[in-house]
């Protein structure tokens, strides 16, 4: 049985379609890329897998249980449920509480009974992934650069030790070196028997870091981006390279 397993899925906001009929298998210990443009679906797919889209409708099963479904009476009302059963979403920009401290910050992503209790476990593991915030986690996070705030908030979404990571645009508004850095950091993460998706633009920031890359353009899913650059490749060199 697969980890995750979308059919069908259909979503939108309003009278606006953004997923058209959706088809997706995420095996345990696997992590993919997601790349497109925006505007094109990526984020709305991940916010369909924690019921933030502002209509649904199709198939989204984790380990074998619905968590999807039609749903067409607003957003977020499933939300919580879904990340109890072991999801969670590290959305796109500086999601992260300016008032707040990176501890109280980090804190608030032990969303259940039981990640609450072992929150200082689980914030040592965030500073394993992202030992810079070691030195911050009495400082504002309103007071940090820009690539501080992005570790912040991917770290929140690691606090609740979920089974599927859903981590959208890593590297937005950050420069190359600093987005390398994150995403590398990404990489280094055991999930075990979980899964990780990343949706970015830049293909090349993710190529060698994931498992595989898959299209995403207008609302639907193209084939393995990696695939077809060697199948280009091959093409374009037939008898290879020189060099």
């Amino acid at each position: 049985m697969s980890l995750l397993e979308i059919k069908g899925l259909s979503a939108g906001y309003g009278p606006l379609r953004v997923l058209h009929d959706l088809d997706l298998t995420i095996e345990r210990g696997e992590r993919v890329g997601l790349v497109g443009l925006n505007g094109h679906g990526k984020s709305t797919l991940l916010q369909a897998i924690v019921g933030l889209t502002g209509w649904q409708s199709g198939s989204i099963l984790l380990d074998g249980v619905e968590i999807g479904g039609t749903r067409m009476h607003g957003s977020g009302r499933a939300t919580p449920k879904i990340v109890r059963r072991g999801v969670a979403l590290a959305p796109q920009g500086d999601a992260i509480f300016p008032g707040l401290t990176v501890q109280q910050n980090l804190d608030s992503g032990a969303f259940t009974a039981r990640a609450w209790r072992e929150r200082r476990r689980r914030r040592e593991r965030v500073l394993e992934i992202f030992p810079a915030l070691g030195q911050l986690l009495g400082q504002s996070v309103g007071t940090l650069s820009g690539g501080e705030r992005r570790m912040v908030s991917l770290g929140r979404a690691f606090m609740g030790d979920p089974r599927v990571f859903l981590v959208d645009e890593p590297s937005l508004g950050l420069a190359p070196k600093i987005s390398r850095s994150v995403v590398e950091a990404l990489g280094r993460i055991d999930i075990g028997d979980g899964a990780m998706i990343i949706a970015e633009q830049d293909l090349g920031l993710i190529q060698g870091r994931v498992d595989r890359t898959l299209g995403m353009h207008a609302g639907e899913l193209k084939q393995d981006i990696g695939d077809a650059l060697l199948v280009g490749h091959a093409q374009t060199h037939p008898h290879g390279t020189q060099g």
